[in-house]
């Protein structure tokens, strides 16, 4: 079955099964906005299953970085495009700041989130949409373990 074996495959399979889980387990912790942990883990599962575990722990420190940049940036900035842009730009330079270069695309994403509807309470909006992420992220890390059941070679 030389199709199992295709990166396309492998990828597409990694993310859905990845996305579902995410998304099961944020209903299962009755999170209102479950799609953001669905949304997670479809952006950190990567092509490579050994990339999606080196770089998790970055991704959830970018997560944390994107949630306080946004709640911060919520009593700053009103809420709009200018507002987004620049929380995603901040969050993800302060991301290749403090050298989690993997994890800015994570910051950027919970950043916007945060500061587009966190409505009269931003840091508790940005706590939960932190915990979604991070249910997408611990997905995404678990079934990069699924691929070697598929018979898809493991880089190194």
């Amino acid at each position: 079955m030389p199709l199992l074996k295709t990166p396309a495959l492998q990828m597409s399979t990694r993310a859905a099964l990845a996305a579902a889980m995410a998304y099961w387990a944020a209903t299962f912790f009755d999170s209102e906005y479950a799609i953001y942990a669905l949304v997670g883990a479809v952006i950190v599962t990567d092509l490579s299953p050994a990339t999606t575990r080196k770089l998790a722990w970055q991704r959830f420190a970018g997560t944390l970085v994107g949630a306080v940049s946004g709640a911060m940036l919520s009593y700053v900035i009103p809420v709009g495009p200018l507002a987004l842009g620049v929380g995603i730009f901040l969050a993800m330079l302060l991301s290749y700041l403090l050298r989690l270069e993997a994890a800015a695309r994570v910051a950027g994403y919970v950043a916007a989130i945060v500061l587009l509807a966190h409505g009269d309470h931003p840091w508790s909006y940005a706590i939960l949409r932190a915990w979604d992420t991070a249910l997408g992220i611990a997905s995404g890390l678990l079934v990069s373990f699924v691929p070697k059941m598929m018979g898809g070679r493991e880089e190194k």
